[in-house]
């Protein structure tokens, strides 16, 4: 860890500087202002909050640390790791550095299979992978640390600890407990010679005699990373974290927020779609038939799954990443090809239509497809596979908060009698 740790050192010091000095030149200053709509439409669009891994300016897409998410998508989770810890890309010598620490802080403590083995058999996935994390809260170094009395300006130090701990465990409790939850048989070691997602594909235990499979965990682990700071799990397990409660509270916190319908269920929305579309069809439809049942989803009053973001209005440079992938390994799966027919078709309906304010897919549009192309069908597992890759931006957001010292998160609540009061005035 010591590459990783003495880039993140060098870059606190200046980090800090700037914050303090906007803070003295600019502390009263307003950077947004609430509406009544938005106190009451869950603070969408509320600039309230300041979060320096990523961004999604609506007509671009993700952007980590300043790199656009196209630009990563051929490059390694742990290299993406070191870049959302520190804005800076690992040289030759820092990707070994983190990939030999991921590998070494691997393993997952039998306790933790003991505990799993007593839930009940038909557990939902993210309840087990929430469960085993706090499970292995004890091992945190940071609370015993804050316990002997460490300084606030080193409190990153330990949070780093944890958070490698917890990251490099993730993919083997992850393929641990999608073994045990759908009977696939006893646990994988792991291979010492695979990066982070290929073992976890390894692990998974998923037929890949041409490796594909361990090149789409790869892409999903850097494509689902991070998401900015306020959507429900970033916000949650930063919430959480700024009570100083240790990572494994604060991402179990975060991940529980992702197993809301809402927030981590989409792709499995989308490919229970694009699955009725081959149904209904017995096949790849053509592109009128698509055109009509689009309509008439539209005319039953229900959204087409994968189409439409809350902050973008281009296509998803992430959808477009997976569906690169889709044509060069699967061209001729069904399913791959109806969500490409979609690509093509449904954004003039959605245009033609007129409600929808951005037609373009999301990511989840694609990753469905390609999951269930490998053979990974069990649908209630995949937020397990989001949140694995999700906690990478959760990690990376927890230790630079601490590094930066910030404030414990307490917004002031209003009653809808105040409100009143508010607008009459």
């Amino acid at each position: 860890m010591a590459k990783l740790k003495e880039k993140l050192k060098e870059k606190i010091e200046t980090w800090r500087n700037d914050i303090k000095n906007i803070i003295k030149e600019h502390s009263d200053k307003p950077i947004s202002q609430v509406t009544v709509k938005q106190a009451y439409g869950g603070m969408r669009g509320v600039k309230a909050l300041v979060c320096d891994t990523s961004v999604v300016p609506p007509d671009k897409g993700l952007i980590l640390r300043g790199t656009h998410i196209s630009k990563l998508k051929d490059k390694l989770p742990e290299e993406v790791l070191f870049l959302l810890i520190t804005g800076e890309l690992p040289d030759k010598d820092g990707l070994a550095d983190i990939k030999a620490e991921m590998q070494k802080r691997g393993k997952v403590p039998d306790y933790v299979w003991d505990i799993l083995g007593k839930a009940p058999k038909d557990s939902h996935p993210m309840a087990m992978f929430s469960l085993g994390i706090l499970a292995m809260e004890k091992d945190s170094v940071f609370r015993q640390e804050y316990t002997k009395g460490i300084k606030k300006t080193e409190y990153w130090l330990p949070i780093l600890e944890d958070c490698l701990n917890l990251l490099a465990k993730l993919p083997g409790l992850a393929a641990g407990i999608y073994r045990m939850r759908f009977n696939k048989g006893g646990r994988i070691d792991p291979d010492p010679k695979l990066d982070w997602a290929a073992n976890f594909a390894h692990m998974l235990g998923i037929p890949d005699p041409k490796g594909e499979f361990a090149n789409l965990m790869r892409l999903y682990m850097v494509l689902h990373s991070d998401h900015e700071g306020g959507n429900v799990s970033a916000h949650t397990c930063h919430c959480v974290g700024s009570a100083l409660s240790d990572p494994y509270y604060a991402v179990s916190a975060g991940l529980n927020g992702l197993a809301g319908p809402l927030h981590g269920l989409a792709n499995q929305e989308c490919l229970r779609w694009v699955i009725s579309v081959r149904e209904k069809f017995g096949g790849v439809p053509t592109e009128e038939q698509l055109r009509q049942f689009a309509w008439d989803t539209l005319n039953s009053g229900q959204v087409i799954p994968g189409y439409g973001h809350a902050v973008l209005r281009v296509t998803d440079p992430r959808f477009e990443a997976f569906h690169e992938f889709g044509g060069r390994v699967c061209p001729d799966d069904e399913l791959y090809q109806i969500v490409a027919l979609v690509f093509k078709v449904v954004p003039g309906v959605l245009k033609e239509h007129g409600k929808a304010k951005d037609p373009w897919p999301n990511v989840d549009a694609a990753s469905g497809c390609l999951l269930y192309h490998f053979g990974l069908t069990e649908f209630e597992y995949y937020t397990v596979l989001f949140g694995v890759s999700r906690a990478m931006g959760m990690c990376s957001q927890l230790i630079v908060s601490r590094a930066l010292g910030e404030a414990i998160e307490r917004p002031k609540s209003v009653t809808t009698e105040w409100v009143k009061q508010e607008v009459a005035k």
